[in-house]
């Protein structure tokens, strides 16, 4: 990810000479200030200068001399983590993970798994606002270090403006806006795989590629897409709504209004649909059996417990929804041909009964020459991608990081 970063900036802009030598610490880490204005490509005494501002602000430290080859030994310099901090909030539609994050990317503090339902009603903002306010009072650092929050929603965001358009859209006010409004900290908005897949390029499964693709395997399906590094929005900031690419022939109605979508076959939801189907049609599971939880009351949480515990007919089902996912993946392989892909999201806990098929239907449906050149991971942070990605993503955009 390492790249030449001018104060000039992109294609001649100016940029904030401060900003831009902080977002190089915070990304590459501890150097001197010889090496820094090589890096930079601007003279020593304006980068010492613009340092030494830095130190002042408590920004940056000076660790002292270090061993050099000859000639004078040169000081080390580098950010002072604690200086800043930033808050992730990753909504899932059954629970909420909020974590605070240092200037260096170190996840700090973190709470998971808070039970939430999202719906788009009054209440359901009103709990998310509350867990965000009950997160902050508990907080350890002093509330001016925290500079932005992050929150990741599905569906459609729009994060110039702040608007959501999937969810608590009840008045022409962006939905940042009101956040910001209740919890008094700038708010920052992004669609959920946008943000998981930023983590993960960021500190996760993501090593030397550039172009990936992150897939949020979920309730529903979505993508997050980076080419050469950067997070690709498309024209209206909505690209990467793979779960609704009509696929199959089918009369299911999709959470959108839409028949045949991939997302009608191929997800959390699509599994819960199943499953279902089958107990009605008499197929026994230790989800009922065990637990005795009624049909209608199965979520997706309880058929992942289930196929963990090597229950037939979720490990069965599993496999269908796994090889339709990976027809679509196959599509998207042979379209954009990708250095990387990343699986993520819930569905992933299933591990090899869910990556094996998907395996299997990359193999059958994609283009040969275009599959061995894409790799296949797992999400290495997990449950943790979207916390992590929220909280670069504002660090990021409010150092002028590119």
């Amino acid at each position: 990810m390492s790249r030449t970063i001018r104060l000039t900036g992109v294609g001649g802009k100016k940029g904030d000479p401060k900003k831009i030598i902080l977002g190089y610490f915070a990304n590459h880490g501890n150097t001197t200030i010889p090496d820094l204005s090589k890096e930079l490509e601007v003279s020593v005494p304006k980068v010492t200068s613009l340092v030494n501002e830095l130190i002042q602000q408590g920004l940056i430290r000076d660790f002292g001399k270090i061993e050099s080859t000859g000639g004078r030994k040169p000081n080390l310099y580098g950010i002072v983590a604690d200086s800043a901090f930033f808050i992730g909030v990753d909504v899932k539609q059954s629970h909420i993970n909020i974590g605070l994050s240092d200037l260096q990317k170190n996840l700090v503090k973190v709470s998971e798994k808070l039970v939430y339902q999202l719906d788009n009603t009054p209440d359901s903002l009103e709990s998310l606002c509350s867990y965000i306010q009950d997160f902050i009072s508990e907080l350890d650092v002093p509330a001016g270090r925290v500079l932005g929050i992050g929150i990741n929603l599905s569906g459609r965001i729009n994060y110039t403006t702040g608007h959501s358009y999937s969810f608590f859209h009840f008045d022409e006010s962006p939905l940042a806006e009101i956040i910001q409004g209740r919890v008094g900290i700038p708010v920052f908005l992004e669609n959920d795989s946008r943000a998981m897949a930023y983590g993960e390029f960021c500190a996760g499964a993501v090593q030397q590629e550039k172009d990936v693709l992150f897939l949020n395997l979920d309730y529903g399906i979505g993508v997050g897409i980076l080419f050469d590094g950067q997070l690709y929005y498309g024209k209206s900031g909505y690209a990467g709504e793979v779960g609704h690419m009509p696929f199959f022939d089918n009369e299911r109605i999709c959470h959108c209004g839409k028949k045949g979508c991939l997302e009608t076959e191929a997800s959390g939801w699509a599994l819960i649909r199943m499953f279902r189907e089958k107990l009605a049609g008499g197929s026994s599971s230790v989800v009922t059996s065990k637990k005795k939880i009624r049909p209608e009351d199965i979520t997706m949480d309880d058929i992942i417990e289930a196929a963990l515990n090597d229950d037939v007919l979720a490990i069965e089902l599993l496999a269908k929804v796994g090889e339709n996912l990976g027809r679509g993946i196959a599509a998207l392989i042979n379209v954009l041909n990708p250095e990387l892909v990343v699986l993520g999201g819930s569905l992933v806990l299933t591990g090899d009964y869910l990556y094996l098929p998907i395996k299997t239907a990359l193999n059958k449906y994609s283009l040969s020459l275009v599959n061995n050149d894409s790799q296949l991971k797992i999400s290495k942070l997990g449950e943790r991608a979207g916390i992590l990605g929220a909280c670069l993503l504002v660090r990021d955009r409010l150092l002028d990081i590119g």
